[in-house]
């Protein structure tokens, strides 16, 4: 939900504590293939990144993003020590800002410009990753998808920054 930024609920929607940063990014070449693990990558305007599987898609979901904080609770909720990123299958993890708060913004990373379109929920694949009740596990926390709105690099380590406060 999106609401004016002159209204009381749009500015505290509106405001961030801080920029968020890029802790991890990964790209799968096909279906039903694990992540790989990369330091960079090419976002492509209404398209996906170069080396993903949904790099010639269009549409709402051209990348998939992760909040860094909530790997943590996953990892309790579905009785596990840890998850580690691969797992879950979203493109980047990012710390220090809530994902939720892009939602329906543009925000940049490195060169690239991207809108959230919507929340990026669990698959039943989740099951077999997480083990029984993996899906369950992840409800709530399955980040954001966006559309890639302008493309460059984006690396481990970028800033990720709404538009309106670059």
């Amino acid at each position: 939900m999106t609401l004016p930024a002159d209204t009381a609920l749009g500015a505290l929607m509106a405001t961030l504590p801080r920029p968020g940063r890029v802790q991890w990014l990964g790209l799968r070449t096909a279906r039903d293939v694990p992540m790989r693990e990369v330091g960079a990558a090419e976002a492509v305007a209404g398209k996906g990144l170069l080396g993903d599987r949904y790099a010639s898609a269009s549409g709402k979901r051209g990348i998939t993003l992760i909040q860094a904080e909530h790997l943590p609770a996953i990892a309790a909720l579905a009785g596990l020590e840890s998850v580690a990123p691969a797992t879950l299958r979203r493109n980047l993890v990012v710390s220090g800002l809530p994902l939720v708060a892009l939602k329906g913004r543009r925000f940049r990373i490195g060169e690239a410009v991207f809108e959230g379109t919507g929340d990026c929920d669990p698959c039943s694949r989740m099951e077999a990753a997480l083990g029984p009740g993996g899906y369950n596990a992840m409800r709530g926390h399955g980040g954001l998808c966006a559309r890639i709105v302008s493309g460059g690099r984006i690396a481990v380590g970028d800033l990720v920054v709404p538009e309106d406060a670059a």
